[in-house]
């Protein structure tokens, strides 16, 4: 059974899944990964969801405002022996029930073209590909999604 809790940055669970996510990140990311890296600080966020099943953390996701109708999904993460369970698209849902809660009207977000797991499961709950926005602009291994909430 998976619960989701809603929570914030200084949740100690949260902040130890986050350096799983880094760890992995690091893997996948290669070079690049000091890039990314510098846009994934957690002194913006205020909205995190922790994953647990049976008690136990499994994933995390938390929520950046963009605009003022418009947050980006952030720091989305299953634990490696934990995926493949639906575990990632259940954070995603409540981070979007939390999003429209909140009033935002659309959630966007950014993941890279060496992470198909990631660009999987974002399809797979309704976003589309857009043009890269912000500092990911330029940028041509990030793949960019949207979703009207």
């Amino acid at each position: 059974m998976i619960t989701l809790e809603r929570t914030n940055i200084n949740n100690f669970t949260f902040i130890n899944l986050v350096k799983e996510l880094d760890a992995d990140l690091a893997i996948k990311d290669g070079k690049d990964h000091t890039f990314y890296n510098q846009y994934n600080k957690l002194d913006t966020i205020k909205n995190v969801i922790v994953a647990y099943e049976y008690g136990k953390a499994v994933g995390c996701g938390a929520l950046k405002e963009y605009s003022n109708d418009t947050v980006e999904i952030k720091r989305m993460f299953v634990s490696k022996n934990q995926r493949n369970k639906g575990i990632a698209t259940k954070i995603l849902l409540g981070l979007e029930k939390w999003s429209r809660e909140l009033g935002y009207k659309k959630s966007i977000l950014e993941t890279g073209k060496r992470q198909p797991d990631a660009i999987s499961l974002y399809k797979k709950n309704g976003y589309i590909i857009t043009a890269n926005y912000g500092q990911y602009t330029t940028v041509e291994n990030s793949v960019c999604f949207e979703k009207l909430l």
